[in-house]
C-alpha cells in the first residue's frame, strides 16, 4: 500500500473521531490501533504497553504537573491585582497608557504559570474592569490581552515547551534559555504596536504618574514577591543549581508561600488547585499517550521517512520550508489546541526539520510562536473562548480585535528567521 493511501486512511480515521467529538487522546489511540492492525502483525497490546510506558516514564515529564500546579495556585490568588498595581505607575506613562499593563502583566505571569489560557484569565479578570472604567477602547483591551496572553507558551517555564522537549529529546533547560530573549522581544513588539497605535490615533491615556518616592517604593514592593519567584524558578535552572523538575518543585513551594503572604490561600482554593492540576495533567498525558502510540503505528507504514524524503527531494530553501510549515501550523491550529498540534505532528515534522539542518532549539522557539498564533485564530482559539466568557462579546468581534496581534507575531516570525541568534545566543553562552 502506498504512502498516499496510508495518509488518507490515517487522516480519515483521525478526523472522523475528532469531528465526532471524541477526546483527542482517545482519537489518537484508536487511530493508532487501527493503523497497527492494518500495517503490522506485531501484537497490538504489547506494543501499546511498551510504547506508552517508555514515553510516560520520562523523568523530565515530572516537571509538567508541578508547573501546572504552580500556575493553578497563583490563578487563585490576588496576583493579577498585585501586578496591575505594581506595573501601572511605570508602564502607564507610555503612549497607550495602561494597555501596556495588559502586556507587562501577561509577560510576568507567563514566566510563572506556563499556560496561555491561565495568563489571559488571571490578568484579564483584573485589567478588563479597570480599563473599561477608564474608557479605554474595547478592541484594544481585548486585542492586547489576547495577544500578550499567548506569551504563556513562549516565556519559560512553558508547558508546551516541556512537551516539545520531551517529544524531540532536547534539553528542557536549553529550550527555556532559547525562548527567554524571543519571549521578551515579542512582548516588546506588542508594546511597540500599542505605542504606534496611540500615536497614530492621537488618543492619550496619561495615567502613569510615578509620583513620590513612597509611591515608587510601594509599587516595587508589590512586584517584589512575584519577581523573586520568577528569579528563583528561572534563575535556578539557568545557573545550573536545579533541573527543570527541581525548579518546578521550588516554584510550587514559592507559589504557596506567596499565596499565604497575600492571605488568599484557603483550604478550598488549595484543593481546587490540586484538582485543576490533576485534570489538566491527565488530559495532557492522555494526548501524549495517544500521540506516542500513533507515532509508532505511522512508523510501520514508512510514512514519516517517506514524507521527509519527499520534502528533501523538493530541494526547498530553508525559507520556503519555514513558510510552508508556518501556513501548515496556522491552519492546523484552527482546529486543534497547541499541545495537540505539537504532539500530533512532531513524528513527521522532526525528521524533515533535522534533514533541513535547522537547530532544534531555534525550531522549538519558532514552533511556540506559530502555535501561539493558533490560540487567537477561530474557530478553535482557546484564548478567544476565555475572553468571550470574560467580556460577553461574540467570537467574531474578539477575533477581529486580536488580528493586529496575530500580524505582529507573523512579523516576528520573519525577524526570528532572519536573526536566529535571538534564540541560539543565550543557550550557547550559558551552556
Amino acid at each position: 500500500m502506498t504512502e498516499t493511501y496510508s495518509i488518507i486512511i490515517f487522516l480519515s480515521i483521525l478526523f472522523l473521531f475528532l469531528g465526532s467529538g471524541v477526546w483527542i487522546g482517545a482519537s489518537l489511540l484508536i487511530t493508532a490501533i487501527v493503523g497497527m492492525f492494518m500495517f503490522t502483525s506485531r501484537p497490538i497490546g504489547d506494543a501499546m504497553a511498551i510504547t506508552i510506558w517508555s514515553g510516560q516514564s520520562s523523568w523530565t515529564l515530572t516537571a509538567l504537573p508541578l508547573f501546572i500546579w504552580m500556575g493553578e495556585i497563583l490563578f487563585r490568588t490576588r496576583l493579577s491585582e498585585t501586578l496591575f498595581k505594581g506595573l501601572s505607575p511605570f508602564l502607564g506613562k507610555l503612549p497607550g497608557g495602561l494597555l501596556h499593563v495588559n502586556i507587562g502583566a501577561s509577560a510576568i505571569f507567563a514566566a510563572i504559570s506556563g499556560s496561555s489560557a491561565a495568563t489571559v484569565a488571571t490578568v484579564g479578570k483584573m485589567s478588563i474592569p479597570e480599563l473599561r472604567k477608564r474608557k479605554y477602547p474595547e478592541k484594544m483591551i481585548i486585542g492586547t490581552l489576547s495577544g500578550a496572553g499567548t506569551l504563556g507558551l513562549l516565556i519559560p517555564p512553558s508547558i508546551s515547551m516541556i512537551i516539545y522537549g520531551v517529544t524531540v529529546n532536547e534539553s528542557i533547560a536549553q529550550l527555556f534559555m532559547a525562548s527567554m530573549i524571543p519571549g521578551i522581544a515579542l512582548a516588546a513588539c506588542f508594546m511597540t504596536y500599542v505605542i504606534v497605535w496611540a500615536l497614530i490615533s492621537g488618543q492619550k491615556f496619561d495615567e502613569g504618574k510615578i509620583g513620590s518616592f513612597s509611591k515608587i517604593l510601594t509599587a516595587l514592593l508589590d512586584l517584589c514577591p512575584v519577581l523573586l519567584l520568577i528569579c528563583a524558578v528561572i534563575g535556578s535552572i539557568y545557573s545550573g543549581i536545579a533541573t527543570a523538575t527541581e525548579a518546578a518543585a521550588l516554584g510550587v513551594i514559592g507559589s504557596i508561600l506567596l499565596a499565604l503572604y497575600q492571605k488568599s490561600l484557603n483550604f478550598s482554593a488549595f484543593t481546587d488547585s490540586v484538582l485543576g492540576a490533576v485534570k489538566t495533567t491527565a488530559m495532557i498525558m492522555f494526548i501524549l499517550m495517544g500521540s506516542s502510540f500513533l507515532s509508532l503505528a505511522m512508523g510501520f507504514t514508512g510514512l514519516p521517512k517517506a514524507l521527509a524524503t519527499t520534502i528533501v527531494a523538493w530541494e526547498l530553501s530553508p525559507y520556503a520550508l519555514i513558510v510552508i510549515l508556518t501556513i501548515f501550523y496556522i491552519v492546523l491550529g484552527m482546529f486543534l489546541d497547541g499541545i495537540s498540534s505539537i504532539v500530533l505532528t512532531m513524528a513527521v515534522i522532526e525528521p524533515m526539520v533535522r534533514a533541513a539542518g535547522f537547530d532544534m532549539l531555534w525550531f522549538g522557539v519558532y514552533l511556540m510562536i506559530v502555535v501561539e498564533m493558533a490560540q487567537i485564530t477561530p474557530p478553535i482559539g482557546f484564548n478567544l473562548f476565555v475572553l468571550q466568557g470574560m467580556t460577553g462579546k461574540d467570537l467574531g468581534y474578539i477575533a477581529r480585535a486580536s488580528m493586529p496581534m496575530f500580524f505582529v507575531m507573523c512579523a516576528f516570525v520573519g525577524v526570528l528567521v532572519m536573526v536566529p541568534e535571538l534564540a541560539t545566543w543565550l543557550p550557547s553562552v550559558l551552556k
